[in-house]
């Protein structure tokens, strides 16, 4: 067997290989199942529980975690099976070693990739939708997505947690000290708005308000800012492409948000617009390469692209927008900056933090 190609080049069909391949596409359906029980281990906290329990049978465990045995049975023997829970055949026992815990429960903090899996069930909600997108055109609204605000919630609010004051402000020099004796900032695409209280609450003589256009990720910010008693946090519902404020901020934060605009051009420029003289635009955006050989080899790109294609780009569409996608690359995103009236541009990262660039910005 062999191919021909349209230039006549024949290649002759390797066995080897397409075992190899063969073999590739089993490990991705096992890992892909395994990805979705692992979604339901971190839900119903069964490696919080796990991690927390010494060797024990079924039946401990789903006492000890309050689910049903006959459930908690037959998803340890997916766990076990995909290498990550242990299990003794004689005691038949099952234990969490402390070096997956590192990575699966919520005392992992900002390590625990668990809480990432749910992104799977919930892109693959919309599936026979996007296929039908793939033949016809067009997009997925939002309004499609029941669980992904909540899922995009808990994962940057646990990140924002962590990170925003302590390693994201002081990328700016000097933002710290200005912070602390009051400016106004705006953050763009807030979605829950936990980045906004996150700040209030760490700089209570600066001014917030959080600009998003889902009513739902308003109320949830509102509803914090309220229990944790912020009079310096405040929440807009809006289009981000319809901000009309005039040299009013000091700061302006957009944390992965600028990609899935319908019109981030006009988004970039609004922004720019509502900037101070000597203002900042901080912008966190998916760290990729808008030329696509240059994102093989990165570790996290197939990720990035499913999700891309299966909710960032697609929503965008579903309104006629311009469907950047989450992949729109750092080229592409000087290019926009440039084009919104950023003259100062600089690209920068945090050591661990493999997903995003962070753009300082100014006029």
């Amino acid at each position: 067997m062999s191919t021909v190609f349209a230039d006549d080049t024949t290649v002759a069909f390797d066995p080897k290989r397409a075992e190899a391949f063969a073999g590739r596409m089993m490990e991705m359906l096992n890992l892909s199942t395994i990805s979705l029980m692992t979604s339901i281990g971190h839900q119903t906290g069964l490696f919080d529980t796990l991690a927390d329990l010494p060797p024990s049978n079924s039946n401990e465990i789903a006492q000890a975690a309050s689910l049903d045995e006959r459930y908690v049975r037959e998803w340890l023997g997916a766990m076990v099976t995909g290498s990550i829970v242990e299990y003794d055949r004689e005691s038949r026992t099952y234990w969490l070693p402390a070096e997956h815990a590192a990575t699966l429960t919520r005392a992992a903090g900002v390590d625990n990739l668990a809480s990432l899996t749910q992104y799977v069930a919930v892109l693959g909600g919309v599936e026979q939708k996007l296929i039908d997108c793939f033949r016809n055109g067009g997009g997925v609204p939002y309004s499609d997505y029941p669980r992904f605000h909540a899922v995009m919630a808990e994962e940057s609010g646990r990140v924002f947690d962590a990170t925003l004051v302590q390693r994201t402000l002081p990328l700016v020099p000097g933002l710290i000290a200005k912070l602390e004796e009051g400016i106004a900032v705006a953050d763009v695409g807030t979605g829950s708005g936990h980045a906004v209280n996150v700040m209030a609450q760490a700089f209570p003589l600066s001014s917030f308000t959080g600009y998003d256009f889902s009513a739902e990720g308003i109320g949830t910010g509102r509803a914090e800012a309220r229990r944790l008693g912020l009079a310096n946090a405040r929440f807009e519902l809006r289009d981000v492409a319809t901000i009309d404020a005039i040299e009013q901020y000091d700061l302006i934060t957009a944390f992965d948000a600028i990609h899935d605009q319908i019109q981030p051009r006009e988004v970039l420029k609004r922004i720019a617009a509502a900037l101070k003289p000597g203002g900042v635009f901080l912008m966190a955006d998916i760290a990729a390469a808008t030329e696509l050989a240059d994102n093989v080899g990165n570790p996290i790109a197939p990720m990035l692209f499913s999700v891309s294609a299966m909710h960032c780009m697609t929503v965008s569409l579903s309104a006629h927008g311009e469907g950047l996608g989450a992949m729109w690359g750092k080229e592409k995103a000087i290019e926009l900056l440039r084009e919104a009236g950023f003259a100062y541009i600089e690209v920068t990262q945090i050591p661990g933090d493999i997903m995003n660039n962070y753009f300082i910005c100014r006029k």
